[in-house]
């Protein structure tokens, strides 16, 4: 039986019309039958957040007791990380439906909880973005974006209820063109139509997040304003003082812009985006957060070792230089099957520089890094 996330099938459920496949959950067990109706929108959100994963074998009749022959993988907090490109999609395709603003501010509360069960392996997905889902890029950038903010927020000691509506602003600063952006990031062109898009799209945004039913002052200010600049010069009102949300809105934003890869640009390194991001925001403490979340060597980066060994950045240590990582080749530079972990505050697998990135590096998947597969 063929065994697949729903998120990567979810374009195949059409609510109102039979299931075409079996859900279930991460043992396996079934949540709803092949045949059967998902009858609304709410329902089907619900199947993205519980039924991880889909049968969907021709051959195979699903049955309601989940049989012999369902095989089963506990989802990794990898694959909760990808279902939610999916459930940001889902949700802000659902802004004309009732109920828009309590959807968003549960969906925000638990990427805020996937966030803080292991930020590592957070800061390790912005870092290690998949070259061949830049077509997604709208939604990803969205989700790096709020987590980052969370991060930094977090750091700087903000109330919680302040960094969920810093979240949610995240969320949804770009919705009104998220396409525009995968295209971009895909094509590396754009437009004029899509030019005057981007110019607008800060008001377009709360215009359309107003329709849904927000109400929340700072969410929508923040959305607004998250492309001035203190002193002038930002759309789309050439504010002198925007607001604190907005300001780190777009330390994040723009932080997470020079570090993702686009076609007609690789991404850039993290020091060096850092070091600019901080320029831009003429020292803002909210900045040197951010800095400090991501660090000089962040889960994600490939470095090599004074061992010989080139490795992938895991964990972030108790300095900025000595973080953990996990060996991807032997001394000699040749690929190993096995991923150990390496302390490098240990003289023996000191971090001798960052190196650039490989095809065969980027095969590796996170899941054995982190062991968490075999």
């Amino acid at each position: 039986m063929a065994i697949d996330l729903l998120r990567l099938v979810s374009d195949q459920i059409v609510v109102g019309q039979p299931l075409p496949f079996g859900v279930r959950d991460a043992d396996g067990h079934l949540l709803l039958a092949k045949g059967r109706l998902v009858a609304t929108e709410g329902q089907l959100q619900i199947l993205l957040e519980r039924g991880l994963y889909v049968d969907h074998d021709a051959g195979d009749a699903t049955d309601e007791a989940g049989q012999a022959g369902t095989s089963k993988r506990r989802a990794t907090l990898f694959d909760l990380w990808k279902q939610t490109t999916a459930r940001l999609d889902l949700l802000l395709n659902s802004l004309h439906q009732d109920g828009f603003a309590a959807r968003c501010d549960t969906f925000a509360g638990q990427l805020i909880g996937l966030v803080s069960r292991d930020p590592d392996i957070a800061i390790y997905h912005s870092v290690r973005q998949d070259p061949n889902r830049l077509s997604l890029y709208g939604l990803s950038h969205a989700l790096h974006c709020a987590m980052v903010c969370q991060l930094a927020a977090t750091r700087a000691n903000w109330p919680e209820p302040r960094v969920r509506t810093l979240v949610k602003a995240a969320l949804t600063m770009n919705l009104s063109i998220v396409e525009v952006q995968g295209r971009f990031a895909t094509l590396g062109r754009l437009n004029d139509t899509q030019r005057d898009q981007i110019r607008a799209h800060p008001q377009a945004a709360v215009d359309r997040l107003q329709a849904a039913g927000v109400t929340d002052g700072e969410w929508l200010q923040a959305v607004l304003e998250h492309h001035e600049q203190p002193g002038g010069g930002g759309y789309p009102n050439n504010l002198s003082a925007p607001g604190e949300l907005a300001l780190v809105l777009r330390m994040a934003d723009v932080f997470m812009a020079k570090i993702s890869p686009r076609t007609e640009r690789p991404a850039l390194p993290i020091l060096d985006a850092a070091r600019q991001m901080f320029a831009e925001a003429n020292g803002n403490p909210l900045a040197a957060a951010i800095i400090k979340e991501y660090g000089i060597y962040p889960p994600g980066n490939f470095v090599l070792l004074a061992s010989g060994e080139m490795a992938v950045v895991i964990r972030r240590g108790a300095t900025a230089h000595t973080p953990t990582a996990a060996a991807v080749t032997d001394k000699n530079g040749i690929p190993i099957v096995r991923t150990p972990r390496r302390n490098t505050a240990d003289a023996a697998y000191a971090i001798k520089s960052s190196v650039p990135e490989s095809k065969m590096l980027l095969r590796v998947p996170p899941e054995r890094l982190y062991g968490l597969a075999e």
